[in-house]
């Protein structure tokens, strides 16, 4: 007969602790690096859980970005998100159509110019880019509302332009933000 091996039992395994809590203890490895960590230091993976420091060494292989790409990330966005609020403050009530595709638009441009590189600041300059590139007809919008507010004249209508360039500014930045971020609304 062959012998078989005994399998051992959870109350058989020894707890450990955490590599960065001395005081967990934890059944939980790493399975890259198989060091004991805590639910706390846990990240679950598609593979199973790994500790912090492995995923954020893996992921560091993907960011490819060279220095001049983030000059394009902010460039390209500040132009672009300007042109595109001048033309949205023409076009009022169409900013809710226009305002997306400018930042489709924009974030196309950047991919095109970084040529895919790929970085987690890269998308957030791009994102910020777009909202200060709006920002300037914001506020020449905001002062002349407040000019004629101050001349007397109220009206629903003088407050709507404004309304228009923060719905644009809003707009462009989530588009480009979640176009370039590879998020996906469902």
């Amino acid at each position: 007969m062959t012998e078989q091996t005994p399998v051992s039992t959870p109350a058989e395994i020894q707890a450990q602790v955490c590599y960065k809590h001395p005081d967990r203890e934890t059944y939980l490895r790493c399975n890259r690096c198989e060091r004991p960590m805590c639910n706390q230091c846990a990240v679950l993976t598609p593979t199973g859980y790994r500790c912090k420091e492995c995923v954020s060494g893996q992921q560091k292989t993907f960011e490819t970005a060279k220095n001049l790409d983030y000059v394009w990330a902010i460039v390209l966005p500040l132009v672009l998100s300007l042109i595109g609020s001048y033309i949205a403050s023409l076009l009022q009530f169409f900013t809710i159509f226009i305002a997306p595709i400018v930042g489709v638009i924009i974030a196309e441009a950047v991919r095109w110019a970084v040529k895919r590189r790929r970085s987690r600041m890269l998308f957030r300059l791009t994102a910020g880019a777009a909202a200060v590139g709006s920002l300037p007809l914001l506020v020449l919008t905001l002062i002349s509302s407040l000019f004629l507010l101050s001349q007397g004249v109220v009206s629903f209508y003088s407050i709507l332009p404004i309304l228009w360039q923060v719905l644009y500014a809003f707009l462009v930045t989530s588009s480009a933000y979640y176009r370039l971020s590879g998020i996906q609304i469902r």
